[in-house]
């Protein structure tokens, strides 16, 4: 089984110009269910078909599966997606012996910047880029799946 282990935060400096590379991500979601998503996504010319189970308690690690498929494959899939759709660019970041995935959203979600490193147990330690606000691990608001049932742009000032 493979488990994903990340945590997420919010961004709150300058982080482009760290960034080693980039690039424009679409998906969207077959089932957004809490607990056992199936997102479809486009990358860099290429699709995916992700599935993730539920995550643990403290929402850093949980079940992902994820296969390469063709972008025709891929592009069909998007079509039998639920309403609303994850627009993105990710910037990769180094930070010590990590790379911080930030994701800069656009559309319905945009103004929202986010950042996740991924770690090989839940308790890794991993330098902190000055870029790095408040931590929002296992706050599922921030969850992909959920920004496209409540994006970021239809949240009150005071979430």
């Amino acid at each position: 089984m493979s488990q994903e282990i990340e945590r997420k935060f919010l961004v709150k400096g300058e982080y482009k110009s760290l960034a080693y590379a980039h690039s424009r991500i679409i998906q969207g979601y077959i089932c957004s269910a809490r607990g056992r998503t199936v997102r479809v996504r486009i990358r860099d010319g290429k699709g995916y078909l992700t599935i993730k189970g539920p995550s643990n308690e403290s929402g850093t690690s949980r079940y992902e599966w994820e296969k390469e498929l063709p972008l025709d494959e891929a592009e069909e899939l998007l079509n039998l997606c639920e309403l609303g759709v994850i627009d993105k660019i990710r910037y990769l970041v180094r930070a010590g012996k990590h790379v911080f995935e930030v994701d800069e959203f656009y559309r319905e979600n945009e103004g929202l910047t986010v950042a996740e490193v991924e770690l090989a147990t839940e308790n890794e330690a991993f330098e902190k880029p000055d870029f790095i606000g408040d931590e929002v691990t296992g706050d599922v608001r921030y969850y992909n799946s959920h920004l496209m049932k409540e994006p970021f742009t239809r949240w009150n000032s005071s979430e």
